[in-house]
């Protein structure tokens, strides 16, 4: 039993999407994830697609590194996609055993749920697979910044977000530690099933959670011995600039993409 998270994980690469300013990746990222909530038949679903898988290949991000943004969904996506196959009753029986039936409109809602939900992933996973977390938080803190004049403390969130991110992997690695040595007493982690895999999750919650305290303490006295304050007046070490010759043609390509789903929606 191993612990692997892909979340908050940076791929590096030379591609045309990691040299994008980190604030148009993150204001057109949470966009194409809005607009999958809109999918709604095969054609738009295909436009979708096709904006993901451009974005992907754009990217130049390996395939395992991207599918692994929907594999931890993955159990989530499946029983969502059964519920809609057996309780979806619309459109002409596909399959009937006994008192079950399945029907075409099941079938088609299985399908698009779930690769909507999928596509809404792969979008938000190449936004972390091509942007360091610290130039994540420092978009999302620009990005949001006139919150602040409404009470709402963006650059708390942004710091915590980043120090979240930042840790995903160290908390992953105690827990590797925790298995191992707890193995080596004898402990079964290799249980099947389920409730065997959660029954065997649970002698890692009191060690995490206290090494996850332990550096929260730590990080905590460090902040206070470099006087660390937050709040206005704070700059950053690297200046996010827009240039237009970078910038402007993947915002262009996306308002194609954003006007051809619209166009889609009013038309079919």
């Amino acid at each position: 039993m191993a612990f692997r998270v892909s979340i908050g994980q940076y791929c590096s690469a030379d591609s045309a999407i990691h040299r994008l300013d980190p604030r148009v990746k993150l204001v057109v990222a949470a966009l194409f994830m809005v607009s999958c909530f809109f999918v709604r038949d095969a054609v738009t679903l295909a436009l979708a697609a096709a904006a993901a898988l451009a974005a992907a290949a754009a990217s130049r991000v390996p395939a395992a590194g991207v599918l692994s943004q929907v594999k931890p969904v993955l159990p989530f996506l499946v029983i969502t996609s059964i519920f809609n196959l057996f309780f979806v009753r619309t459109g002409e029986v596909a399959l009937a055993l006994g008192p079950i039936a399945i029907h075409m409109g099941g079938i088609a809602a299985a399908a698009l749920y779930t690769l909507r939900f999928a596509l809404l992933l792969i979008g938000g996973g190449l936004l972390m697979l091509t942007t360091t977390p610290t130039a994540l938080c420092d978009a999302f803190e620009v990005v949001f910044k006139p919150l602040e004049r409404l009470g709402v403390p963006v650059t708390q969130v942004a710091l915590i977000l980043s120090i979240g991110l930042r840790f995903v992997p160290t908390l992953a690695k105690e827990a590797d530690n925790v298995i191992a040595a707890q193995t080596a007493r004898g402990a079964d982690f290799e249980g099947k099933g389920a409730l065997a895999y959660a029954r065997a999750c649970v002698p890692l919650i009191v060690p995490l959670f206290a090494s996850a305290l332990r550096h929260a303490e730590n990080l905590g006295r460090a902040m206070d011995a470099r006087c660390y304050t937050g709040g206005t007046g704070r700059t950053h070490y690297r200046a996010m600039r827009f240039i237009p010759a970078r910038d402007l043609p993947f915002c262009l390509i996306f308002a194609g993409y954003a006007a051809a789903l619209a166009a889609c929606l009013i038309l079919l």
